[in-house]
């Protein structure tokens, strides 16, 4: 016996796509935190030194690692990013079509 599966093809916010009333802000927060764990990765940065690198503790390092991102703002996330080095750039764009609210 099988079931049969409806496939529907999401956007690019999974966020969105569970009608998360702030989509856009955990979509933003999710990929400056992705950066931050490239970067970690990249210089071979466990907890402790990454905490040191960017001057938080370890723990949060954990956090974003572990994407228990609901600590953290933005604005938090992009200071974490600039101390490991790397910029955020914010663009506001054109709303697109069937999106609006």
């Amino acid at each position: 016996m099988t079931d049969d599966l409806d496939v529907m093809r999401g956007s690019d916010n999974v966020f969105a796509d569970f009608d998360d009333a702030d989509a856009e802000a955990k979509k933003m927060k999710a990929g400056i935190a992705a950066e931050i764990i490239a970067t970690l990765n990249k210089r071979g940065l466990m907890a402790r030194a990454g905490a040191k690198a960017a001057r938080v503790d370890a723990a949060d390092i954990q956090r974003i690692r572990n994407a228990d991102l609901s600590r953290f703002t933005i604005d938090r996330l992009v200071r974490i990013a600039g101390r490991l080095g790397r910029s955020v750039e914010i663009k506001v764009l054109p709303e697109r079509a069937g999106l609006a609210a």
